[in-house]
């Protein structure tokens, strides 16, 4: 059987990971990035604004700790990610 009549789908797996990586990988880390920079802001702005409450300045600081924490890992795996990426050869 000659099956010349059906397109083929021409891709290298260089290509496939090149696109996973910017179209699904690369948005959830800066998803998840901007929400440990959210969480950070809104630590910093609940502590200042409640100079008094230290139940507050407490949760304050949890959120702002949590939010750096976020963040670093999200900075990691995107240099993870590009370290395999750019190991592959893609």
């Amino acid at each position: 059987m000659n099956f010349d009549i059906i397109p083929k789908a021409e891709a290298s797996v260089e290509s496939f990971i090149n696109t996973i990586n910017k179209v699904v990988i690369n948005p959830i880390i800066y998803f998840l990035f901007s929400l440990g920079t959210i969480l950070f802001l809104f630590g910093i702005i609940r502590f200042f604004l409640n100079p008094t409450d230290e139940t507050i300045r407490k949760e304050s600081k949890n959120h702002m700790v949590w939010g750096l924490i976020g963040m670093f890992i999200m900075v990691s795996v995107f240099g993870i990610m590009n370290l395999i990426v750019k190991t592959i050869g893609a």
